[in-house]
């Protein structure tokens, strides 16, 4: 797909799913370090899963000095709904510690300080940089942005930095911000991994998958 279509979708999509008070994040953080903590306990969790034990996580702990004075068995009961709970709080707690004895108690501003960090890859780290810095390096992938990524045609792999690469040759730096917030919304309201609803899809003739299906005879 060449930029000119990619552009033409983003722009439908954006009017489909408009940004509110700039509010591009499904999360509920306030700072650098909740959204730092909230984004390593998303991992293969739902984002409603991870809100509802939000309160009492920050009650107890919310500083990165007193996250890291916690052992993980402590961090456990609080976070025992979510999943890879017990790999998680070691993560959070090695995390807190790392930032109290390598940068000062603050969160990092660059990709590959972040990624030194227990439990942070480069979606996690694209998605701090993004939310709590206004900082775009790249565009985080996660089963939505890959899935919806592959069908809409602008990607063909299914490799998330290969899809990330692509994303970003694909759109111009200012629109970044916004794609990832999009390619969620749009897969969790319409180009649902099951069943999608190509009836009141928006971009629905400008899709390469929607495209295919007809050209096969497949249902709609």
């Amino acid at each position: 797909m060449n930029r000119t279509a990619a552009c033409a979708i983003y722009r439908r999509l954006l009017l489909q799913y408009p940004v509110v008070d700039g509010r591009r994040h499904f999360l509920d953080f306030h700072n650098p370090f909740e959204t730092l903590i909230l984004t390593i306990l998303s991992a293969q969790t739902t984002d409603r899963a991870v809100n509802a034990i939000r309160d009492d996580l920050f009650s107890r702990y919310p500083t990165p000095e007193a996250l890291a004075r916690a052992e993980p068995a402590e961090v456990e009961p609080l976070i025992r709904t979510i999943g890879f709970y017990r790999a998680k709080a070691r993560h959070v707690v090695g995390t807190a510690r790392k930032l109290v004895a390598e940068f000062g108690g603050e969160v990092p501003r660059t990709m590959e300080e972040l990624q030194t960090l227990p439990g942070v890859g480069r979606k996690t780290a694209n998605i701090v940089l993004s939310h709590a810095f206004e900082i775009n390096v790249g565009i985080a992938v996660d089963t939505h942005v890959r899935r919806v990524s592959k069908r809409l045609g602008f990607t063909e792999s299914t490799n998330p930095e290969i899809i990330e690469r692509d994303l970003v040759a694909l759109f111009p730096e200012e629109a970044w911000r916004d794609i990832n917030y999009l390619l969620i919304r749009h897969g969790r309201a319409v180009c649902t991994a099951k069943n999608p609803k190509h009836e009141v899809c928006v971009v629905a003739d400008l899709c390469r998958y929607y495209r295919e299906l007809g050209e096969k005879g497949g249902e709609k």
